[in-house]
């Protein structure tokens, strides 16, 4: 903390200062996310705003801080490579990238016919995915892509075409032809997966749709379909995957391989970095059909290969199962909870009204920063380095939260 700053806990920046940055911000930015505080610094699983404002982060970033704020191995890898090689664009490799993509295809337990492609987020690795799937579909005759309803796989006008959200899609029709949205069950696959299908996207935990995990079963079917039909099984890990389920990839303990994982978020804990592996024999891609510039850089390799084995050497994936628990045996019993789903610490905590956004308002004013994809869920994706001091101020924080809501309404209350 600096010397002589002020800390408060809870209460959004307020005051000339608050007023200075809202009006920047609107005069400067790109009128496309939300503006809820003016954060200026982060430490562990905390960050503080311009008025020196403490929150506890239980967000991190959308499931990004998985090593939470300004962890030691971050900032060292940051500093040791950025004073080596930052960036020399895609004409060349590196040893960063030759690591990383070596130390992912060990960690999801591909063989040596896989292939990493490197992009810039998830968004990027699923784009990447797309023309992987437009490839198959040309060499084999097959067109259509599906994804599942409800998913969210980016914003970019690919991705965008997997995200069947009329909110997202409606202003930038029309999309990519040839792709379809099938519910996200057994029955579904069943009956729609057929020799027409080229692709199937899946993402093993829809994190947008409320934290909502596939039926038991779903992925081993999906995988036995789309073989059986000549399709393309790709799995979305953006969210799920290096450890935020805790194991390495949801897909994992399903027993199954996939043909292309795409993953991004957590792999440089804070970084922009994303990944597109092929399994098998499924690299299709030749020179000019597609790269990017930025793509694998050294700096964002060197922090994505110093955060995996952080995770690794520091057995992290164990501590993301132990408290994953623990944090959902905590929030049970509290107002307006209904219960909880999810895996390891990408959690949704389901609430006995719609009133997600007012719990998460009011978690904010408290110091508490979580998330409401849906009316009725709260979301919250901590770092994996949590104990037993952030779960008890993330409980007691968010009964509070939980409690001023339902005693604004009684009918929320019971």
């Amino acid at each position: 903390m600096t010397t002589g700053q002020t800390v408060t806990t809870g209460a959004a920046a307020t005051g000339s200062g608050a007023a200075t940055w809202q009006r920047d911000a609107s005069r400067d930015l790109l009128n496309v996310g939300g503006r809820l505080a003016l954060l200026v610094r982060g430490e562990g699983s905390h960050v503080w705003d311009a008025d020196g404002t403490r929150y506890l982060d239980f967000l991190g970033g959308i499931a990004v801080n998985c090593l939470g704020h300004a962890h030691p191995v971050f900032v060292a890898a940051v500093a040791s490579q950025a004073q080596t090689l930052a960036h020399v664009s895609n004409y060349f490799a590196t040893p960063p990238q030759l690591e990383l993509a070596a130390r992912l295809k060990r960690l999801a337990g591909a063989g040596d016919d896989a292939h990493v492609f490197f992009a810039n987020s998830g968004s990027e690795a699923n784009e990447t995915a797309i023309k992987l799937a437009r490839l198959h579909a040309n060499q084999t005759g097959k067109r259509m892509i599906l994804s599942l309803e409800h998913a969210f796989h980016g914003r970019t006008l690919g991705s965008l075409s997997l995200t069947p959200k009329p909110l997202y899609q409606d202003a930038f029709r029309p999309l990519l032809p040839d792709v379809g949205y099938i519910e996200p069950t057994i029955s579904a696959l069943e009956a729609d997966v057929d020799d027409t299908v080229a692709a199937l996207f899946v993402e093993p935990i829809q994190g947008e749709a409320g934290v909502v995990p596939l039926p038991d079963g779903f992925l081993r079917r999906a995988r036995e379909l789309t073989a059986a039909h000549g399709a393309l099984l790709i799995v979305d890990e953006v969210q799920t995957g290096v450890g935020r389920t805790g194991s390495w990839f949801a897909f994992q303990r399903e027993g199954i391989v996939p043909d292309a994982m795409t993953l991004a978020k957590g792999i440089a804990a804070g970084f922009p970095l994303g990944a597109m592996i092929t399994f098998g024999d499924h690299d299709l891609f030749y020179p000019g059909t597609h790269n990017s510039t930025f793509g694998g850089n050294p700096l964002a390799t060197a922090v994505g290969n110093a955060v995996l084995a952080e995770i690794e050497d520091a057995d992290l994936l164990a501590n993301v199962t132990a408290r994953g628990a623990q944090l959902r045996a905590a929030v049970e019993g509290l107002p307006l909870v209904a219960g909880t789903r999810g895996e390891g610490l990408l959690i949704g905590i389901m609430l006995t009204a719609s009133v997600a956004g007012a719990v998460r308002a009011a978690a904010q004013e408290r110091g508490l920063i979580i998330n409401a994809p849906t009316d009725d869920v709260i979301r919250i994706a901590p770092a994996y380095t949590i104990g037993d001091a952030e779960i008890d101020e993330f409980t007691t924080l968010f009964a509070a939260a939980l409690s001023a809501v339902a005693a604004s309404d009684p009918k929320e209350a019971a």
